[in-house]
């Protein structure tokens, strides 16, 4: 009996707290958000990683904001990622048996297109001013500077002269390998062909609408959604037989997590 007795009282207390804690955070927010009702900054600074999936690949990215007005923000960001051609399909190469040897390939690539960006820019909140919820939309555009890198995609196939097997990169003499399936065991793994690529200077702008889950928490939780152009100043090279081309559009969306700072 006194141990349900116990139970039943640390049960009573554990409750009590979990809707206290509830209270003081209704409290809470209520009094930042009229606070900004009046104009008052509750946060001086964000900082956030993002993951983002596009149209043409991939990118993570890490971001630091600086509020300036209870609407507006300044961002700066750079971004890290890869860029693939919609025409990639990826192939294996099956021995007379039915079993797989080698790494998985694509069959026509020649180049890995890997991207750093660096930006600057602002986040302007157009919707959720006043929500209780802390439900927050806002538009974030910029753009900066960019940097292409195009990594030689290394294909493994028969070495005639040893009987084995060689690594090879996409070059005049050894384009009928890159053109042949039949002589494809796979692909080199993505380690091979490091330091030996070429940098591209370029450069990209970027605007996308932002859902703020939580505004009014100092953990950042959001979602956006976005359009992203880059040019760079030579054709970036990704396939055989599909045209080059130096200008990159892409539609995305990312998840965005963070923290705030108080303004106090």
């Amino acid at each position: 009996m006194l141990l349900l007795a116990a139970t039943a009282i640390a049960h009573a207390q554990a409750e009590k707290t979990k809707e206290q804690k509830k209270q003081e955070r209704r409290v809470r927010i209520n009094k930042m958000a009229k606070e900004e009702e009046e104009g008052t900054l509750v946060y001086s600074k964000q900082s956030a990683f993002g993951f983002k999936a596009a149209t043409d690949g991939w990118g993570a990215f890490y971001e630091h904001g600086k509020y300036k007005t209870v609407t507006k923000t300044s961002l700066w960001w750079f971004e890290l990622g890869e860029h693939k051609n919609h025409k990639e399909d990826k192939q294996t190469f099956l021995d007379p048996l039915g079993y797989q040897v080698g790494n998985p390939f694509i069959y026509g690539k020649i180049n890995n297109f890997y991207f750093f960006k660096l930006g600057l820019g602002q986040q302007t909140l157009i919707g959720g001013k006043g929500n209780k919820n802390g439900v927050a939309v806002s538009a974030v555009y910029g753009g900066g500077i960019g940097l292409g890198y195009l990594k030689p995609y290394y294909l493994t196939v028969p070495d005639n002269n040893t009987g084995g097997t060689k690594d090879i990169k996409y070059t005049d003499s050894t384009a009928g390998d890159f053109t042949n399936p039949l002589n494809i065991i796979g692909s080199a793994g993505f380690t091979k062909g490091w330091g030996e690529g070429k940098l591209v200077p370029g450069a990209h702008v970027r605007a996308a609408l932002r859902f703020d889950y939580g505004r009014y928490n100092e953990v950042l939780s959001a979602m956006e959604v976005g359009l992203n152009a880059e040019y760079y100043t030579k054709d970036m090279r990704i396939m055989l037989n599909i045209p080059n081309k130096q200008f990159f559009f892409n539609a995305y969306i990312a998840l965005v997590f963070g923290k705030r700072k108080n303004v106090n």
